[in-house]
This record gives C-alpha cells, structure tokens and sequence, in this order.
C-alpha cells in the first residue's frame, strides 16, 4: 500500500513537466508516471479557471488508473486585458499550421503567433486608456487521492512581471521573452534554468504542494 500511496499519475504527457515536477515533489519521495504512459486520454479542459482544470484532469486520471493522480494548469495573466489569455495562453492565437509539421515547431509557430497577438492586445488597450502591463504567470496544481476525493489539495502559484513592448532573451518557451520579472532584472527567457525553476509560478504551486501533502496525506 505505501508503494501506491507514494505513486502519482501526473494528468501530462509533457516529459519536461514529469522531470520538473518530479524534482520539485522528490523530497516527499513521490514517484510520478505520466498518464500516457498508462494508456490514459488526455481530459478535456473546458472551464474558465486555472484550479478547475487542474481538478478535472487530475480526477479524470485518477479515475482512469485507480490510483492517486496530480495535475497543473498554468498560464498568463495580464491585467490590462482582463486575465486574458488566462486559461487559452497556450492557443491564444488561432495558427493554420502546414502539414507534416512536427510539435517543436508547431509550439515554435504558436509561441510567435500568441506573441504577435499579445503585443497587438495590449496595444489596443493602451490605445483606449489602459496603460498598465502587469502580468503574471499563474500555476494551479491540484492533486487527488481518487476521482472521488471530497479534499483535494490545492496550491496556487503567482509568479509577478511586466510585459514588455520587445522580445528579449533566447531561453523558454511561450511568453517567457516578454515576462520581464523586476525582482530578477531579467527576462524569464533571458534567466538561467536554475533561477527560473526555482523562482517560477510551478516552483512556488509546487512548494505549496509538499507543505500539504507532509500534513494532510502524512507523506514522508
């Protein structure tokens, strides 16, 4: 039963999520295998709120493996656009993508496109009065003993910025090159790995998460 106790399906099939949120959960001795790995679906993602997403891939994978499952939603949120693009920060921009292309260079596509698009938004928006480019990243992670789990364990992560007018750094991925992080002086693309996983909106969800998990599931 420990064995079980400790293993969590992650409701991702990213590999760069499992290795990052198995390092950051490691000190609770969590083992983490990703819901593909099981033959599991991905869940639908049909709610307006990054927790109530969270919530329900983690209970869909928890119920599709019958064991404890884990979860992340995560995005932008810039407050001249009214939390937009919130919950769709990853297809903000709608991208007609050529055929063969592989997901590198899909992602590659839509980053740009939902940078582009971004800068045009808040451009309109300074347009109409509203001056303000603060923003931040957001990570809800939730996770669940069962699908059916009436206490699940909610952390949140808010990561604070600016965004800039211009790209700046070459790192990351998303909107990572326009988040300037005035307590870094950087960019998140223009930071090292190591600042940017240890100071990141999932680095603060995650820190949250194992302070719950040693008290509520008792988890050593």
């Amino acid at each position: 039963m420990a064995e079980l106790r400790h293993r969590l399906v992650l409701a991702s099939n990213n590999a760069k999520k499992l290795k990052e949120l198995g390092a950051l959960l490691a000190p609770v001795s969590v083992e983490l295998v990703t819901q593909g790995a099981l033959g599991i679906p991905e869940a639908e993602e049909p709610h307006h709120t990054f927790i109530e997403n969270a919530l329900a891939k983690a209970r869909h994978a928890a119920a599709a493996s019958g064991l404890p499952a884990i979860s992340d939603d995560s995005g932008l949120c810039v407050d001249a656009l009214g939390g937009a693009p919130g919950v769709q920060s990853a297809v903000y921009a709608e991208v007609a993508f050529p055929d063969g292309i592989d997901r590198e260079a899909r992602r590659a596509l839509q980053d740009e496109a939902n940078n582009r698009k971004l800068l045009a938004a808040l451009a309109t928006a300074a347009g109409n009065g509203v001056a303000t480019r603060r923003a931040r990243f957001v990570c809800a992670l939730v996770a669940v003993r069962s699908a059916e789990d009436p206490e699940p364990l909610i952390a949140f992560g808010r990561w604070e910025g600016e965004i800039l007018a211009e790209r700046r750094g070459t790192g990351g991925f998303g909107y990572d090159p326009l988040m300037f992080v005035p307590a870094q002086g950087l960019t998140a693309a223009e930071m090292p790995s190591a600042v940017k996983n240890a100071r990141s909106h999932r680095a603060l969800a995650c820190a949250q998460m194992l302070t719950l998990m040693r008290e509520v599931w008792q988890l050593g």
